[in-house]
């Protein structure tokens, strides 16, 4: 894995508020989202995926995008992307002063079918009106390939086809594409493997991020896998929350405290402070009523100089 230094230096995409808390069954109050966010931006984190602008039906969690982003206080130099499904969700966002935005696909038709009723050549022709739009508006534009590695319904995926689908992504004017392993089958050669083919398709390492979820235990490993590579933006959830509701079995983003101790650990620059994570961490877990369970979680940070754990409560 290369050395610390200024090229090394990692971005830590926060989706707590967004796909941590979708699938949570319970309301939860719009002031406990509003502080949720602000203590994530006050453990320095940079880019936070904040909410859902999809029908209130379908993810009735994220019914309260509109009242949330208007309340928001946007924190100077923190992006606050949020996910659109189609014109009305972006006209939605416009109106309430966002400027990023994502849209969401995947590999596999079984899944898209099931999750926005599309085949994924139907959610890229969706898509286009909603990514030229946001680009004349000057928005940020990020594009997920989700299931790259597994599909929940159809088995393997072909990582061409993945890759297929990012560069049609690319073309469509997304900033950033980001490749998500949606139920958390993937290991790290299957990540070099597809970073290899996504590069040697044109797709540059810069804009280039990984989404992993930890239903199996590969996430960390999965991470470093995708750095060894030259990668170097990761999707990741405080305490872990998280899951997507059309995917069975697809519990459990990348906990941010797990990662951020890691590339502490091996001295990666990232600008987040493990102690306000897991501050975010707690407080979003109380407020879902459930303990802590990620390993940072509950162990803490370690001092080397000390031996001694850092960060519980």
């Amino acid at each position: 894995m290369p050395g610390p230094g200024a090229a090394d230096r990692v971005r830590i995409y926060e989706v707590g508020p967004r796909d941590g808390l979708q699938n949570e069954a319970r309301p939860i109050p719009l002031a406990t989202k509003l502080r949720y966010l602000e203590l994530l931006a006050d453990a320095g984190l940079r880019e936070i995926e904040a909410t859902s602008f999809v029908a209130p039906s379908a993810i009735p969690q994220l019914a309260d995008a509109d009242a949330l982003m208007s309340d928001l206080p946007r924190r100077p130099g923190v992006r606050y992307p949020v996910l659109v499904p189609n014109l009305r969700g972006l006209a939605r966002a416009e109106a309430v002063g966002v400027n990023a935005v994502a849209v969401f696909t995947a590999a596999s038709d079984a899944f898209t079918t099931r999750n926005i009723g599309m085949t994924v050549a139907e959610s890229l022709d969706a898509f286009a009106p909603v990514l030229a739009r946001a680009g004349e508006l000057g928005w940020w534009r990020r594009g997920y390939v989700s299931t790259a590695f597994g599909c929940p319904y159809t088995g393997a995926v072909d990582p061409a086809r993945a890759v297929a689908v990012a560069q049609r992504l690319l073309e469509l004017g997304v900033d950033e594409v980001c490749f998500g392993d949606t139920i958390g089958v993937g290991v790290p050669p299957q990540v070099r493997d597809l970073t290899a083919r996504s590069t040697d398709g044109g797709i540059p390492l810069e804009r280039t991020a990984y989404h992993f979820h930890d239903t199996r235990g590969t996430a960390l490993a999965n991470v470093a896998a995708a750095m060894s590579a030259g990668i170097r933006t990761f999707d990741a959830s405080t305490g872990g929350a998280g899951g997507c509701p059309y995917a069975p079995g697809a519990a459990g983003n990348l906990a941010t405290e797990d990662l951020v101790y890691l590339l502490d650990a091996i001295g990666l620059g990232h600008g987040v402070a493990l102690d306000g994570v897991l501050e975010a961490a707690r407080f979003i877990a109380d407020a879902l009523g459930r303990p802590l369970a990620t390993k940072v979680g509950q162990a803490g940070g370690w001092d080397p100089r000390t031996g001694r754990a850092t960060g519980r409560a």
